[in-house]
């Protein structure tokens, strides 16, 4: 009997609480065994420790590699701890992988305490145990076990910064990744390009664009990943546009860094962000001709972003064209449908996925419901919203009460809307609040707007468009004396409202335009364009809607203010410098007025162009002198 048997009888002897039986590995473990050394004691030891040759070593390697069953692994331990092998960097390193980072046998708590039980610890032990935090629900520990291997007065090597790095990003500690980058330049690691790159990411999740910016810089060799990061750092930070130039700039001569699947999904985002439906294509070809079409992701990000540029045909051939439908495929397409005016379909398409066997999830009702509201769907939406919870098990959030809200509200049942809001069982947010503020201006409901407008101050989410919204109200109820006291009052405040901004896309450039631009270099040009569109449509019958405009003016005046709002000024363009016939695709960032929405439905018939607006809610496909919204929106 070997000296290893007396503490895997211990060892074994826990095992039998959870039904396993270790004989089969003890006998493994004992085969290793040749000789019966005298043992030895080293510093902190109090039981005998059993000197190894490197064969055994190797042998136990092998073990460790191989391991299947947790009862294995915990006799590996035991072995382990009753032997000099605890003081073997490399076996104590791959029994640490195991306990870290393999799915069967991942536990964090295990990893660290065994951590703890190796007497002179080196970095590679705690860059494994940091890794595996950083991809854990637990990120914050991480952190702290590269504090107490900075306390141990342990030299941290580039990648225990990066992985440390890493748990900053998951919990947007940018103080830490600050204090960390202090210590790359410290110790010499600013030449690691992998890790400026995670440095660079955590700048970019922390809101932090100039710095990740440098950060990029900084880096001597930057790959495809580095890239990426950029990409990703510019569309968390609102800089849409410039994301979609990087695609040509890091394939130019001064880089020769090819875009991966990675950089599609990215553009892809970018492209449905700005409406850029050229671009788009064109990552399409790119991604068809690399191979990457059967990747799932990106064929449902080729779904939202056409969907999204309101090419719905081209989204559904995509999804025709998919060999394995999962349940974002599903809900990308219905949310599709939604957003461009299709309820029915989108309602069809919900029932058809469930006859597939896809069970639909919170997305999907998300995009299911929207429709319905889009559409005034709202028997279907009451009843697929009453069977969220009753028959998929799904608890409704606020962006399905949302939906309702908005639903109820363009149906007129605003006191219903209401009481859904207050019975909701989450605290309801700034959004649902202000969906029911707009359908209280749709309403004319003076007494409620105002309430809700209370909620919002309430929530210290008030914003000018919810002011303008109250302002609506009042004067459509030709309530002047509050008309006055609110002008008043934002003027004191000095709430300034969003200026609205419309975008349009042609040959790749993006052209943008606010209210009475001047900047644009064809600026005579439109303004020509635009008095002679106004002349031809007053022939065929179109008359300016003066009620959204709220300045203090003559029903003349008001009509000329209206005569250059942002989105006229981009339809205008796209008939100037298109040839007859070409679709005009216009994106604003706010949600579209009446008389522009007149306009542009009256425009579409007598130039007979298709203009297609997306504004901040949904499309409006323009044909022929008809809107797909109905006049529903």
């Amino acid at each position: 009997m070997t000296a290893i048997s007396h503490p895997l009888r211990s060892n074994c002897a826990h095992l039998k609480d959870h039904n396993i039986s270790p004989t089969r590995f003890t006998s493994t473990l004992s085969s290793l065994f040749t000789t019966n050394p005298k043992p030895h004691h080293h510093q902190n030891q109090t039981k005998p420790i059993i000197p190894y040759t490197q064969t055994l070593k190797d042998s136990l390697l092998s073990l460790i590699k191989s391991c299947t069953h947790k009862s294995h692994l915990l006799q590996i331990h035991a072995h382990i701890l009753q032997t000099s092998l605890i003081l073997d960097s490399s076996i104590c390193f791959h029994f640490l992988s195991l306990v870290s980072l393999s799915p069967p046998f991942q536990n964090l708590t295990y990893s660290r305490q065994f951590l703890f039980q190796i007497p002179k610890p080196k970095p590679i032990h705690y860059n494994t145990v940091i890794r595996a935090y950083s991809m854990s629900d637990s990120p914050q520990e991480g952190i702290h076990l590269y504090l107490d291997l900075r306390r141990r007065g342990l030299r941290s090597n580039a990648l225990s910064s990066s992985f440390v790095i890493k748990c900053c990003v998951r919990v947007k500690y940018l103080l830490g990744g600050i204090q960390i980058q202090a210590r790359i330049v410290r110790d010499g690691q600013q030449s690691d390009s992998r890790l400026l790159t995670t440095l660079m990411d955590l700048y970019s999740i922390c809101g932090e664009y100039d710095d990740a910016c440098k950060v990029f810089d900084e880096i001597p060799q930057r790959d495809t990943v580095a890239w990426n990061v950029l990409i990703s750092c510019f569309l968390h930070n609102n800089h849409s546009r410039d994301a979609l130039g990087l695609f040509d700039i890091m394939r130019s001569e001064s880089y020769r860094c090819e875009p991966d699947d990675v950089t599609c999904l990215l553009m892809l985002q970018a492209c449905a962000n700005l409406n850029a439906l050229e671009f788009g294509e064109r990552v399409h070809r790119y991604i068809e001709e690399h191979g990457y079409i059967g990747a799932s992701n990106l064929c449902n990000a080729l779904i939202t972003m056409y969907s999204r540029c309101g090419y719905l045909d081209q989204a559904y051939e995509v999804f025709k064209g998919m060999r394995g439908r999962n349940v974002v495929s599903w809900s990308a397409m219905i949310s599709g449908l939604a957003v461009n005016g299709h309820g029915r379909d989108a309602v069809e398409a919900f029932c058809e996925m469930q006859r597939m066997g896809v069970l639909p999830d919170e997305q999907t009702f998300t995009g299911v419901l929207s429709a319905c509201s889009h559409c005034g769907l709202v028997d279907e939406a009451m009843d697929i919203f009453d069977r969220i919870s009753k028959e998929f098990g799904v608890v409704p959030n606020v962006h399905h009460y949302g939906c309702i809200v908005d639903l109820l509200g363009r149906a007129g049942r605003l006191d219903q809307a209401y009481q859904l809001i207050m019975s909701m069982d989450m605290k309801p947010d700034s959004k649902i609040w202000r969906t029911l503020l707009g359908a209280c201006k749709i309403h004319n409901y003076e007494t409620l707007g105002e309430r809700v407008v209370d909620h919002l101050i309430e929530l210290k989410a008030q914003e000018a468009g919810d002011y303008v919204l109250l302002m609506n109200i009042y004067s459509a109820a030709e309530n002047l004396e509050k008309l006055a006291e609110l002008r008043k009052f934002m003027k004191e405040k000095a709430i300034q409202t969003t200026p609205g901004c419309s975008t349009i896309i042609l040959n790749g450039t993006v052209h943008e335009f606010l209210v009475d631009d001047v900047s644009h270099p064809r600026k005579d040009e439109i303004y020509r364009m635009l008095d002679e569109i106004n002349s031809q449509l007053k022939i065929a019958g179109y008359v300016a809607d003066v009620s959204s405009e709220l300045h203090n003016l003559g029903a003349e005046e008001k009509g000329y203010a209206l005569s250059y709002h942002s989105e006229k000024l981009a339809i205008a363009f796209g008939v100037l410098a298109t040839p007859p016939g070409t679709t005009i695709r216009v994106a604003k960032n706010l949600r579209t007025c009446v008389d522009c929405h007149n306009f542009a439905r009256i425009l579409s018939g007598v130039y007979n162009r298709t203009i297609i607006v997306r504004d901040r809610s949904r499309f409006h496909h323009f044909r022929e002198g008809r809107c797909s919204c109905n006049g529903y929106w």
